[in-house]
């Protein structure tokens, strides 16, 4: 089991936890999910079939880019979005 800390921007509540979550166990190889809101962090528990730029390539899809990246206003919006998708989901 190996284990993936991405720290990333727009994380703003529990809906954008939600969408982070729900996008990322549907990935294959993906064990466990764990969003820390206070840190701005996603850690992923996986069995080494995806590596790290496969899951910082799904977030940034989803308009969470690393902490790193450049964060224009697509991204930005990307992330509204993907935070109301989170919010009505159950």
């Amino acid at each position: 089991m190996k284990n993936e800390k991405i720290l990333i921007a727009n994380l703003k509540c529990g809906g954008c936890e939600k969408t982070i979550i729900s996008n990322i166990m549907d990935l294959e190889g993906v064990e466990s999910v764990v969003v820390n809101q206070e840190e701005d962090s996603v850690t992923i528990s996986h069995n080494d079939i995806l590596n790290r730029s496969d899951f910082t390539k799904k977030l940034y899809s989803l308009g969470y880019p690393e902490a790193t990246e450049e964060n224009g206003l697509l991204l930005q919006l990307k992330s509204y979005v993907s935070c109301a998708i989170g919010r009505m989901s159950k």
